[in-house]
């Protein structure tokens, strides 16, 4: 008896919230009592009336007890790109109870993460008993790492809308959102197809140079006497020559900047997120190529959280690679602290003792030339170096602009200045023999698979 009260009481006061039909009622109700002032012959109908809307607004209250018979199944990708729409469905199974309402109107809406936005959300439905419905929607995760959805919160109306009730219904969900792996399932379709120049890549074939041994061929106008294998000619009686192609058994090492300026953002991804989808792409070209393929991080302070510590991947070689390397730095986010080059350089040199193509991924400023300079001078002693900066998109956006107050005077002066000693370091950059780039986050990509390609298929490495 005791527990029948507690139900009847959570009911009425915790769970059940009252709509608008029963405020209408309730108003009503308080205007008949009104008229029972001025028409005496209304008093004893006003009382019968109220206990007949009484058991009625009663017995709207308990069919939503059937709530109890709500199942909701969640059908969602465990893995996501970043940046990229994903669909999500919902399976809603409703049954009965004894004394529930065949037919149930109900209000959806999905606890999806938090760094995500949403398309096709809330969703108002009538589902019958026995029978089940699904819900479509769409989510685009905005940041990586892990990422989980919540219960799925329910509106339940009840049979005459006097009545409804919040509540929550389904199990959580965990997902992963990974960088935007999109360029490199285009890159492999366009390769397969040999249409790389759509994505601006310059696929560069040289025959008959490199330094690896691929196949014996006739001789062809033009070709070197050092091609020529004399002892292949010999037995055939005529010209044969040896073709090489570029070299493989090579590493390309990532050294990514987590620092306070990566979080820049000129778009829906910041520079740190620009900078993870081109060490994407780029890993898959160099693994195709038959390289292996690693990354250190720094930039991170003492105090950053536990997840964000600095991270080594040595160099390995393989498609399998890939997923490896995804699970490595998906959940990896930039921090707040400055970059310091000539600690990030001596740690690498440590731990990286065969000769490799460092690709330095950072944010620069001019106040950094001297520590970068001397940072890459020292890596440069035994390896390769590329450093490949990311300029803001908003520079080049003032420089076209047109000036025609004194605000947009002052601020078109400033912006060539800084510019200026934006080109003055990089040609100091340049006197020093440090190879290197300076693009906007949308291009970083392509230039630098382009300046890799041209590498390899030069021979310098």
């Amino acid at each position: 008896m005791f527990k029948l009260i507690w139900q009847i009481f959570t009911a009425a006061f915790i769970y059940l919230k009252p709509g608008r039909n029963l405020f209408m009622l309730m108003i009503c109700l308080a205007l008949l009592g009104v008229l029972t002032a001025f028409y005496p012959e209304l008093e004893t109908v006003w009382p019968a009336l109220s206990a007949i809307l009484l058991v009625v607004v009663l017995w709207d209250a308990s069919s939503l007890y059937t709530v109890n018979q709500l199942e909701i199944e969640r059908d969602a990708p465990g893995k996501m790109s970043l940046g990229l729409w994903h669909d999500v469905q919902l399976t809603i199974h409703y049954r009965a109870g004894r004394m529930g309402s065949q037919q149930l109107v109900i209000e959806v809406f999905d606890h999806y993460p938090v760094h995500c936005e949403l398309r096709h959300l809330p969703v108002k439905l009538r589902i019958v008993s026995g029978q089940w419905a699904k819900i479509d929607y769409q989510i685009k995760p905005l940041q990586r790492g892990n990422e989980v959805f919540r219960s799925v919160q329910c509106l339940v109306h009840s049979p005459w809308r006097l009545w409804f009730r919040n509540t929550a219904v389904g199990a959580s969900f965990s997902t992963m959102v990974y960088p935007n792996f999109a360029a490199v399932s285009q890159y492999a379709l366009l390769a397969t197809e040999n249409r790389l120049s759509l994505l601006g890549i310059k696929k560069v074939r040289r025959r008959g140079e490199g330094m690896d041994f691929n196949q014996l061929r006739e001789y062809r106008e033009g070709d070197a006497l050092k091609q020529i294998d004399w002892k292949a000619t010999a037995r055939l009686r005529k010209l044969i020559s040896r073709e090489y192609q570029d070299e493989k058994d090579q590493e390309v090492i990532f050294l990514l900047d987590c620092g306070r300026r990566m979080r820049s953002q000129d778009d829906e991804l910041s520079h740190f997120d620009h900078s993870l989808n081109a060490m994407l792409l780029l890993s898959w070209v160099a693994l195709h190529q038959g390289d292996a393929v690693g990354f250190s991080t720094f930039g991170y302070q003492q105090e950053e959280d536990e997840l964000q510590t600095e991270r080594w991947f040595a160099a390995r070689k393989g498609m399998a690679t890939l997923p490896l390397l995804l699970n490595r730095l998906y959940d990896l986010q930039a921090g707040t602290a400055s970059p310091d080059y000539t600690r990030a350089s001596s740690q690498l040199l440590l731990k990286q003792k065969k000769r490799a193509l460092l690709v330095v991924l950072t944010n620069l400023r001019d106040e950094d030339s001297d520590d970068l300079l001397n940072a890459l001078q020292l890596l440069k002693t035994k390896h390769l170096v590329i450093l490949a900066s990311l300029k803001e998109q908003v520079l080049d956006n003032i420089m076209e602009q047109t000036v025609d107050d004194l605000p947009a005077a002052l601020l078109y002066s400033a912006t060539c200045d800084y510019q200026l000693q934006r080109k003055k370091m990089f040609e100091r950059l340049t006197v020093h023999g440090i190879n290197s780039l300076d693009v906007t986050p949308d291009k970083l990509a392509i230039h630098l698979v382009n300046r890799y390609l041209d590498i390899k298929s030069s021979g310098v490495l």
